[in-house]
């Protein structure tokens, strides 16, 4: 017997990278090194917005099914969200996975 369900592939993200420090017209002696300074501010923001996530979506993995499935999520998407890489920001993934299957359910 063929299932008319389709296989849900979860979408591939790529990670993000510290940003380019902008170039010094005039460099001084006492200027911080702005690469460094720039990575220090990636890892603290990577670190702060995984919290935030973790500090929202791990209250809901109490919560039933249903009412997971009425807020727009499933309990596997936000077990997967919470095992990405620090580097790909969970909440982007998630809400990517949420458009991917609300798209391959309207096929």
């Amino acid at each position: 017997m063929m299932s008319h369900y389709q296989e849900f592939h979860r979408p591939q993200l790529r990670p993000d990278s510290p940003s380019k420090p902008p170039e010094l017209e005039v460099y001084m002696p006492a200027t911080p090194p702005l690469a460094f300074m720039a990575t220090i501010e990636f890892w603290v923001r990577i670190f702060r917005r995984r919290h935030h996530f973790r500090r929202l979506f791990l209250p809901l993995l109490k919560e039933d099914d249903e009412i997971l499935a009425d807020i727009g999520f499933e309990r596997t998407d936000i077990q997967w969200a919470l095992n990405l890489p620090l580097k790909v920001d969970a909440l982007k993934a998630l809400e990517a996975c949420r458009r991917e299957r609300v798209c391959s359910n309207v096929k």
